[in-house]
């Protein structure tokens, strides 16, 4: 970091979209609260702006630099452009491993000190991940290190995206009858459908989304299915008998399925919260779930190999403990089973199961967050790694 303790710390945050909105999501969420929380001056380099925009209205697409929530955005085009020492920032996060400009790196071998340079890897609960969190990795031909920092489940990790005005302002909500029922009016739920039992489902478009639905509309009670525009099309625009745009409703059985618009970040933080299971998928809306105080179903980022599916038993040894029903549709929401095992999956036991254990799930849902607080926040534990390296280096 710079040695002028006057000026304040600068960070700039490297993000190539892949996952659609989940990676950008994460970017924009870290960016913000280095600036709230710690008055850190950050600039984000996004590749996809299109994206962005979905999460975050304020985002004009077609321009290069733009400032939005006191963070400096940049429309990362491609790797080309030359820098300079004074372009290069004190804490550097290239995410998922994406590839920085070489430019970039070549100036970030001229200063000095030296850039905190950080490889932000993907969440997982596997064992191994403890052992990896923070090792450094020496360029091959320039002076620079780059440390791998693991976003994580235990106290042996970097611990997970969480602002520190987060539990309050959940606890205001939910404790808040009248603007829970305001915001699910917002989004066009009629009375009947506010008082069933509300599931959003955000998920990978090869879920078995279409087995799922039809539980639910040959189940006994009702439920509102709350679904983003784009998310599972075929399935949704099967069962709506028509296009899956924002405002499509229609009731089958004990089912409403209702389509909502894309909302910004902060709104969909309140869907989760107003809603009594939550379907989420990749990693943002899945760390964002554990906040929730609700039971959540993880769809996981499928990897060759299916080694996504060993991703998801690690996290549900830690999570669902001996809670079989959480488990077994997990994993049957992930497809782990035999091949030619899906299509005999009873998904109407699977669901009824999962739903008499709710209580269950609640409890555990409550005590989970409290476990995962104690390991501090993501944010704030990358700083404070930054600022040791800073005092090793100095």
């Amino acid at each position: 970091m710079s040695s002028d303790k006057m000026r304040a710390t600068t960070l700039a945050i490297f993000c190539k979209v892949v996952d659609n909105y989940g990676d950008i999501g994460i970017c924009w969420r870290l960016a913000r609260q280095f600036h709230r929380e710690h008055g850190v001056e950050v600039t984000l380099w996004v590749d996809d702006l299109q994206s962005f925009r979905r999460i975050c209205p304020d985002v004009a697409l077609n321009v290069d630099v733009q400032r939005i929530d006191n963070v400096q955005v940049r429309h990362w085009r491609n790797q080309e452009g030359q820098f300079s020492p004074e372009d290069i920032a004190d804490i550097v996060i290239e995410f998922f491993a994406c590839d920085i400009p070489p430019g970039y790196i070549a100036a970030m071998a001229q200063c000095e000190p030296r850039p905190v340079w950080l490889n932000l890897e993907g969440l997982s609960a596997e064992e191994w991940v403890e052992g990896c969190h923070t090792l450094p990795s020496p360029h091959p031909r320039l002076p620079l290190t780059k440390h791998f920092f693991f976003p994580g489940f235990t106290s042996k990790t970097g611990g997970l995206l969480h602002e520190s005005s987060l539990e309050a302002q959940r606890e205001q909500f939910q404790a808040d009858g009248a603007e829970v029922l305001a915001f699910l009016g917002g989004l066009g739920l009629t009375p009947a459908e506010t008082i069933s039992l509300k599931v959003s489902l955000f998920c990978y478009p090869h879920a078995p989304v279409s087995m799922l639905l039809d539980a639910w509309q040959a189940g006994d009670a009702k439920v509102t299915c709350l679904v983003p525009e784009g998310v599972a099309t075929d399935a949704i625009e099967a069962f709506l008998d028509s296009e899956a745009a924002p405002g499509a409703v229609r009731t089958r059985g004990a089912l409403t399925v209702r389509v909502l618009p894309f909302v910004p970040q902060p709104d969909y933080d309140r869907l989760l919260w107003a809603c009594d299971v939550n379907f989420v998928r990749g990693e943002d809306s899945f760390v964002r779930a554990q906040w929730a105080d609700k039971p959540f179903v993880w769809h996981i980022y499928p990897q060759d190999k299916n080694l996504h599916h060993v991703k998801l038993d690690a996290f549900l040894a830690r999570y669902a403990v001996s809670i079989e029903s959480a488990a077994d549709l997990s994993r049957a929401w992930n497809g782990v089973a035999m091949a030619g095992e899906m299509a005999k999956i009873d998904w109407v036991a699977l669901w009824a199961n999962f739903r008499a254990d709710m209580p269950i799930l609640r409890r555990r849902a409550r005590e989970w967050r409290q476990e995962v607080l104690e390991n501090g926040d993501l944010v704030s534990n990358l700083l404070n790694f930054a600022r040791l390296r800073e005092s090793a280096a100095g």
